[in-house]
């Protein structure tokens, strides 16, 4: 930090508690007109309910004091008046949260160098395996859940862990590579050049790909705009998707943002874009190893 910030933060820091002192000692100040104290002040509610001219208890007045001095006890001893580290050099980082990290890696860190000679495959199918699951899906509900729900079904934009249909490909190692270096899809660009109508035909184009009811003269147009437009070239001609580029596969009724009409004009008309965030620099290889398995186990043993 600055040494202006620094200085900026003991400046607010000091006013404050020096603004808490003021205030109670000006509450505490008698003013000219004042009724006597044991006096009514003449604020009455409800015709009898009157307010008498009575001190603060001698206990909560110095239960005010005593939070003035204890902050200011507390500041010369820890951080918080900018840089000033305090006089017992005590750090979240430095001292506590790392001497907690170092006795966890002792105790945890040669359970999952176990696990990480044991294949993905075998973690996430083998019964004797089970608490190498469980540990999996604890950091999965750490790490994941905020996307992909805490059962994995994923959400709108989220793909689901659960169902064997994969962007990126649902071997092994391409679920590792997904969690540690992350997924950035070349995105679905929009064509709101199209203009409406053809947006319309598209759609049904798409609807009919994976069976589903659809008008099949504007099918047979929106076919042809699915060939000269770009679609075939990331979806494919057969429109099955390409792992490669993260275009999925339209056959299968299985649907990342939604498969009502209106939602699949939308995706067309203005594109859709999916970021998956590398998790290497979160977590180690072991971890992911572990986390591979849970998620593969969850169709894997479907």
């Amino acid at each position: 930090m600055s040494t202006f910030w620094s200085g900026w933060i003991i400046v607010l820091t000091s006013l404050n508690i020096l603004g808490c002192w003021w205030l109670i000692r000006w509450t505490m100040k008698k003013r000219a007109g004042e009724a006597a104290q044991g006096d009514v002040t003449g604020h009455v509610w409800d015709g009898d309910l009157q307010e008498y001219n009575n001190p603060l208890p001698r206990w909560w007045l110095w239960l005010f004091y005593g939070t003035l001095i204890f902050s200011v006890v507390y500041l010369i001893l820890y951080p918080g008046m900018g840089n000033w580290k305090g006089i017992l050099n005590w750090s979240s980082h430095g001292s506590q949260y790392q001497a907690e990290m170092d006795q966890a890696k002792k105790k945890y860190d040669p359970i999952y160098q176990q696990y990480a000679a044991v294949p993905v495959a075998a973690l996430a199918t083998e019964p004797k395996y089970k608490e190498a699951r469980e540990m999996g899906k604890r950091l999965f509900l750490t790490y994941c859940m905020q996307c992909h729900q805490s059962d994995a079904s994923g959400a709108r934009g989220f793909p689901n862990l659960t169902d064997d249909d994969w962007l990126y490909g649902g071997k092994p190692e391409d679920i590792v590579k997904s969690i540690a270096e992350g997924r950035t899809s070349i995105g679905m660009p929009a064509h709101a050049q199209l203009g409406d109508e053809k947006v319309k035909q598209l759609t049904q184009y798409v609807l009919s790909l994976s069976g589903r009811a659809s008008d099949q003269a504007a099918a047979e147009e929106g076919k042809k705009l699915y060939m000269s437009v770009g679609c075939a070239g990331c979806h494919g001609p057969d429109g099955k998707g390409n792992q490669a580029l993260g275009a999925p596969n339209l056959t299968d009724n299985i649907w990342l943002y939604g498969g009502s009409p209106k939602t699949i004009e939308k995706t067309i008309r203005e594109g859709r874009k999916g970021v998956m965030p590398a998790h290497k620099n979160l977590l180690s290889e072991e971890k992911i190893h572990l986390l591979a398995a849970y998620v593969k186990s969850l169709s894997a043993n479907k």
